[in-house]
């Protein structure tokens, strides 16, 4: 069956297995061990449930969703304008980073921990900001592209620098910052203050690996494409001199 926009309506094999897999990622990190290790005992498993919640499973979610499901909306002026901003780089970069880094924040951050709703909602904006920041890498849809392959390169460079300084202050505090986890029961010889130590190391590294991971798949990509244009335009070069 086809759509007005000419797409079809089923998803293909390659979206299904991407969005279900971010979706079980989403499960793992909620309602796995890990949650309970993450909100009753320690501070690290909260940072590696926020490595999945947010670099693992946003960017499987975005190439998931079928372009054809999202050209209702962004037909709309309104909304199209609306979406062009929220998936914007800078907005993306902007966005996580500053959610990321108010959440942080000790009183808030043990607040979250106290009350389970203001937990749930923070792990909400998280999903939320990551996929507005994913989705410059990420997108499927024409009118909202991805970014060229140097832009891309940039584009992760910078938000591989950009919590430096969140985690600089976690990591190096000589004492726990986060009281819930102080008053948390300690198991397996882990102190408070190296479990905090420890969770700052996840997420810088995790996220580090993801970005230069991808940092090196995207310059080789860009290399070849560069590589084919320079012949194509040797052959067309060729042919015109004949």
């Amino acid at each position: 069956m086809r759509t007005k926009f000419g797409m079809s309506e089923s998803a293909s094999p390659n979206e299904l297995a991407s969005f279900t897999a971010g979706v079980l990622v989403i499960f793992f990190a909620l309602l796995s061990p890990i949650h309970v290790l993450s909100d009753q005992y320690l501070f690290s498993m909260h940072m590696f449930q926020h490595v999945m919640l947010t670099l693992i499973a946003p960017p499987l979610l975005i190439l998931g969703i079928p372009s054809w499901l999202l050209k209702p909306v962004i037909n709309n002026r309104v909304a199209f304008r609306v979406a062009s901003i929220l998936t914007s780089p800078v907005f993306g970069i902007i966005s996580f980073n500053l959610i990321f880094s108010i959440w942080h924040i000790p009183a808030l951050y043990n607040l979250s921990m106290e009350f389970h709703s203001i937990h749930i909602t923070e792990h909400l904006l998280f999903i939320a900001v990551a996929v507005l920041m994913w989705w410059p890498l990420t997108s499927r849809v024409s009118e909202l592209p991805r970014l060229s392959y140097p832009l891309q390169i940039v584009y992760l460079f910078l938000l591989s620098i950009a919590q430096v300084i969140v985690f600089a202050l976690i990591t190096f505090s000589t004492e726990p910052l986060y009281d819930w986890y102080v008053k948390a029961p300690m198991i397996w010889g882990i102190t408070p203050l190296a479990d905090q130590q420890i969770g700052a190391i996840i997420m810088k590294i995790g996220g580090s690996a993801i970005f230069m991971t991808l940092i090196i798949i995207l310059f080789f990509k860009w290399a070849r494409m560069e590589q084919n244009e320079s012949q194509l335009n040797a052959i067309q070069t060729t042919k015109e001199s004949i």
